[in-house]
């Protein structure tokens, strides 16, 4: 098999490629319409997905594949190695011209991300990880925040949820922010931009595997909400929920959303 840092390679020049190409559609006026689910999708998203598919099954013909934009196929799951794709997560920030979106990408082994890169085109930042190696921005090492209280704790999370839910143990004063893209709020966790992202509903594999890398290797924890770690190229490629937060605060975090009834 190749080596963590030649996919490495390979995956954040297809990213960059990506972004280029999302970059082109929405300048030339995006098609916009609704999946089942009501979510939007854009023309973009299925033509950086194709273009994906091709540079990196071109490259790696004998992985697996799974993007959102495409059909699911189980012939993945008999694949040591798979490429986890997002064409464009934040599609709506995407539409409404904010920079809040990216392209994310892993390549995973035996159900771990082994490689990720996060691409935000708008403010040209590649994160990026391979595992062992740390993770870094714009080729710079990053590491997750010090914080160890969550008093003041700087969160990318729905304060609506966070303050409306009633918690068996209460939360202290924390400061929320929003981004449109949950692989760009991991990212951010991961250099230390913000102490945690908490979402506390089923998340897509491809919406969080090149964040759990990324953040796991800057020195965060990233697991359910239960705190239990993820496995990835399952028959359902979904997560419970997210946590990923600075190390000293995770265990105060999923201390309070443990006894959450949630399952996919």
């Amino acid at each position: 098999m190749m080596d963590f840092d030649e996919d490495l390679e390979l995956i954040r020049s297809a990213a960059r490629e990506a972004g280029q190409l999302a970059l082109e559609y929405r300048e030339a006026g995006l098609k916009v319409w609704s999946k089942d689910g009501g979510s939007p999708v854009t023309d973009a998203d299925l033509a950086v997905d194709a273009l994906l598919k091709e540079r990196l099954l071109s490259a790696r013909p004998d992985y697996g594949w799974l993007s959102e934009e495409t059909a699911d196929s189980p012939e993945r799951l008999s694949k040591k190695r798979i490429f986890v794709v997002d064409p464009i997560d934040g599609t709506v920030a995407f539409m409404r011209n904010k920079p809040w979106w990216c392209t994310p990408i892993a390549v995973v082994e035996d159900g771990q991300p082994v490689a990720a890169v996060i691409y935000a085109p708008m403010m040209d930042e590649m994160f990026e990880a391979a595992r062992g190696s740390g993770a870094r921005l714009q080729g710079r090492r990053i590491t997750a925040s010090d914080t160890y209280e969550l008093e003041d704790a700087e969160l990318l999370a729905d304060a609506r949820l966070m303050e409306g839910r009633e918690w068996a143990e209460p939360w202290p004063q924390m400061k929320f922010s929003k981004r449109n893209a949950l692989a760009y709020r991991m990212a951010l966790v991961a250099a230390g931009a913000f102490d945690a992202a908490i979402a506390i509903s089923p998340k897509w594999d491809w919406d969080v595997c090149a964040g759990a890398l990324i953040a796991q290797e800057a020195g965060a924890k990233v697991s359910d909400h239960l705190g239990r770690p993820w496995q990835f190229n399952r028959a359902d490629p979904r997560q419970t929920s997210l946590i990923c937060a600075a190390p000293a605060l995770h265990p105060l975090i999923v201390r309070r959303t443990a006894p959450i009834p949630l399952a996919i």
